[in-house]
């Protein structure tokens, strides 16, 4: 089972052999522990349920802490499920995976809540131009403009574009390259960007599509 759970810590830049220079985004992946393993006989569907980040015992509830302490395990903050295919379970529960489950040379679905922008407009938030500043314009200059026909169809179109909470969203960048692993301090660095605020929670999965 390849899948952990992760800690953005920030960006950085790296060189590679010939001196390039490429942009990556650290992470803190791990170490996490199989808190729950599912089996398609018992719960329908295969997966595994890991917990990362140890805290004090008074932030969990009861349930949660005699869920934990069916294996032995730490107070964990956080409890994310990995689907795994049929047949590929490798795990068993109580064990602890770290940041070397990945490669360098991986390519890995990051997993994130972007940043929350609180309520935007349309210019901000879908990128809509401006109107004139000239010809009378008073306060029309940021306005979404028309939202809809007359009579026909008579009505606002479900989905149109307006204005609304902008980010805190759960967002997918996909097929990023693992550029650095390190497994003693719980690192795995990533070629790109990735969604969320520093200190956000993120899962690292491996790539469900390849980029030519």
């Amino acid at each position: 089972m390849k899948g952990i759970i992760g800690k953005k810590v920030g960006m950085t830049q790296i060189f590679d052999e010939s001196g390039n220079v490429i942009p990556v985004t650290v992470l803190e992946a791990g170490p996490c522990y199989v808190t729950q393993v599912r089996l398609a006989e018992r719960d329908g569907y295969m997966a595994v349920q890991l917990g990362f980040g140890e805290t004090k015992p008074k932030r969990l509830t009861q349930g949660q802490l005699g869920h934990l302490r069916r294996n032995n395990l730490p107070a964990l903050r956080y409890l994310r499920e990995f689907r795994v295919p049929n047949g590929t379970l490798d795990v068993e529960e109580g064990a602890q995976i770290k940041a070397d489950v990945f490669t360098k040379g991986d390519r890995v679905d990051v997993i994130g809540t972007s940043k929350g922008r609180g309520f935007a407009g349309t210019v901000k938030r879908h990128g809509f131009h401006r109107q004139p500043k000239t010809h009378g314009q008073s306060d029309r200059e940021r306005a979404p403009g028309s939202i809809g026909a007359g009579s026909t169809p008579g009505r606002t179109i479900k989905g149109l574009r307006m204005s609304g909470r902008m980010g805190n969203d759960r967002v997918t960048i996909e097929n990023l390259e693992v550029v650095v692993v390190d497994a003693d301090r719980n690192l795995i660095a990533v070629r790109g960007s990735v969604p969320g605020v520093k200190g956000g929670i993120v899962l690292i999965k491996p790539a469900r599509t390849r980029r030519r």
